[in-house]
């Protein structure tokens, strides 16, 4: 199972930008999604949530202003960010509970992407 994630990039605070995060391999179902941030030195944390029914999540720092979202069919979730602050710098991850096939059975685990760096200049 791979997490491929894209969109991030260097804006100015008030603009906006979109994350997405692919999943791929041998999958049988995806429960929770989710989108974390760290900064060197600091604690990851997590940014907003979905469940595979549609729950959402979110940290009170981006309450409002982010949206997170999933299609199921290309076991992709999304992460809206608008009037990003200088604050949101950070490299962003994807975290995914994907049941797949591991060493010939199905087994629920929990994998992470590689991070893009989201980047936003005062």
């Amino acid at each position: 199972v791979q997490l491929q994630a894209s969109g991030g990039g260097l804006v100015q605070a008030g603009e906006s930008l979109t994350l997405s995060c692919a999943t791929s391999g041998s999958i049988l179902g995806i429960n929770t999604m989710g989108w974390y941030r760290q900064n060197p030195g600091k604690q990851r944390e997590l940014v907003a949530s979905i469940g595979s029914g549609g729950s959402t999540t979110y940290a009170d720092s981006v309450k409002g202003r982010f949206t997170i979202s999933r299609d199921n069919a290309k076991n992709t979730v999304y992460l809206q960010m608008n009037s990003l602050e200088p604050e949101d710098t950070a490299v962003y991850l994807c975290n995914a509970d994907v049941t797949a096939l591991y060493e010939r059975r199905w087994t629920l685990r929990n994998y992470w992407g590689q991070g893009t760096q989201v980047t936003v200049s005062s």
